[in-house]
């Protein structure tokens, strides 16, 4: 059998090691296979790329809408529990279950554990907050209202009130009060008008209207208000006491682990947002073991593709196999141009599903948009993925081609030929 080499393979063969030459070569002469194989990797690849980056956009979302309203960890008092009360003449024979108590409760020493907390290196910001119910009085109009009061200038590194804010400035002042926009509805207030809050030991104050917000939620925004630490003391009667130390951390999703680690120095319960809103962290996880048998899936269609190609190869191309090894081509020169071609199909099948991948990523984000026209959600892409995509194509394509490659090397040379 005479071999001819084209010119432009013979200026190729002056730098390309002999095995890479006849990969290419046996690639080049099966166009067909190899341009079918490519397509199905890069399908393979896009899919991956756009899932992947879809699915992180999407928890990340979902992530930073529930933590834009609450706290990572949150450390609270002791509830108060139900008593039982013997009769001293009677003993335990009769006796009586004493209710707990209907009041707002102090967490003890929560200065020091305030900075206790915020030594730790994991922890972001603490901020003490006073919270209790109260009535919220208007001419003869009333409603029932949350009272919060925060230390703004730390408050609102937890929650970003001022991206919140509709009308008015999330400034806090001691006679200040921030309301929510259902219940400024309620109530016909605007900005800069007075409005009278009773708490129900009796305490009750006037103050003026600095802001008006928009939590996501109607509920919240009917009964929420916020006025700064101090003027909450005063009004629910706990001078001095708070009833919550809010917490962020800087790894969201170690929440529970700082949680778990506080309570351990501390003796405090401290919750995490994974533990208080653990339906929607399963839902995530749900999601996160989708997206990997998604990958897994489409890997192992990837592999398969590649290996059924290239065992055609082998059988296609087992008299030139034959010839080569009659040539004195060793049996793991034979295996390595095997490998090098399931690596470069998935190479370039990898470089191709990037693209596409990314493609369908910009025509995503340009297609699904919120009625006021913004972006629906935010998705970062991130060159990780892309590197991580390309070295998991190319190592499936080597890894597919193991079988092809042992059966291209064991063929016997006399019977290749003669085949």
């Amino acid at each position: 059998m005479t071999t001819r080499t084209a010119p432009a393979e013979i200026g190729v063969a002056s730098w390309m090691p002999f095995e890479w030459l006849v990969a290419v070569r046996f690639l080049r002469e099966g166009k067909v296979q190899t341009s079918f194989i490519i397509g199905g990797v890069a399908i393979g690849v896009g899919v991956i790329v756009f899932m992947s980056a879809l699915l992180s956009g999407l928890q990340a979302n979902f992530v930073k809408r529930v933590l834009t309203g609450q706290a990572h960890i949150q450390l609270l008092p002791p509830k108060e529990v139900s008593r039982i009360l013997a009769h001293a003449e009677k003993g335990l024979q009769d006796f009586t279950v004493q209710a707990p108590l209907q009041r707002a409760k102090s967490i003890d020493q929560w200065q020091s554990l305030a900075m206790q907390i915020d030594a730790m290196p994991a922890v972001n910001v603490v901020s003490p907050s006073v919270s209790g119910s109260a009535l919220a009085v208007r001419g003869a109009t009333s409603r029932a209202i949350s009272v919060l009061g925060v230390a703004p200038d730390l408050y609102f590194q937890i929650v970003p009130m001022a991206e919140k804010m509709v009308k008015g400035q999330a400034v806090l002042s001691v006679n200040d009060i921030l309301i929510g926009t259902e219940l400024a509805n309620d109530l016909g207030l605007g900005v800069g008008d007075k409005l009278r809050v009773t708490a129900a030991n009796g305490n009750d104050n006037t103050y003026l209207v600095s802001g008006i917000f928009d939590l996501g939620n109607k509920a919240a925004n009917s009964r929420t208000t916020m006025m700064t630490i101090r003027s909450a003391q005063s009004l629910l009667g706990l001078m001095g006491g708070v009833t919550s130390l809010d917490i962020t951390v800087h790894d969201v999703y170690g929440a529970e682990t700082v949680a778990k680690k506080i309570t351990a120095q501390t003796g405090v319960q401290a919750d995490s947002w994974i533990k208080t809103n653990e339906q929607f962290f399963t839902a995530v996880n749900a999601q996160t073991t989708a997206n990997t048998a998604i990958r897994v899936f489409v890997g192992l269609s990837v592999a398969f593709g590649i290996a059924s190609v290239l065992v055609v190869s082998v059988v296609q191309k087992s008299r030139e196999i034959g010839i080569l090894r009659a040539m004195g081509i060793t049996r793991g020169q034979i295996l390595r141009i095997f490998l090098i071609q399931g690596g470069l199909l998935g190479l370039a099948g990898s470089l191709l599903g990037s693209i596409m991948g990314l493609a369908g990523l910009i025509i995503w984000q340009q297609a699904e948009k919120n009625p006021d026209g913004t972006v629906m959600f935010a998705m970062a892409i991130e060159p990780s993925l892309f590197v991580s995509a390309l070295l998991l194509a190319s190592l499936t394509g080597l890894i597919a081609s193991v079988a092809p490659a042992l059966r291209a090397a064991r063929l016997d040379p006399v019977v290749a030929i003669r085949a």
